[in-house]
């Protein structure tokens, strides 16, 4: 299992006194995924259905731990989920159309 972060972002909308933050998600499920947000520090309940997201100081400590920096695109790729899978359905259905 790898566990994965994406770069920060800007969220100003999200009316937070943090305005930047990433993602953090598991390649292949989400019990490791969970263990490593426990780890952190991070509440079960902030878990997001596929994803935590974590502001800069706890992606600093992810990525101590042993989390992988990936470009978004990469991270949506390959996470596990719901979200995952139909990310890689669409790219198995445009390569056969092809």
């Amino acid at each position: 299992m790898t566990v994965l972060v994406d770069p920060l972002r800007d969220y100003p909308e999200a009316g937070l006194p943090v305005r930047l933050w990433c993602h953090m998600v598991s390649d292949a499920g989400f019990d490791e995924l969970h263990e490593f947000a426990r780890r952190l520090g991070i509440p079960r309940r902030r878990f997001q259905g596929d994803h935590y997201d974590l502001h800069p100081e706890l992606r600093t400590r992810a990525t101590a731990m042993g989390a992988v920096e990936v470009p978004s695109g990469e991270l949506v790729r390959r996470m596990a989920g719901p979200r995952g899978e139909r990310v890689r359905a669409r790219r198995r259905a445009r390569s056969v159309q092809r």
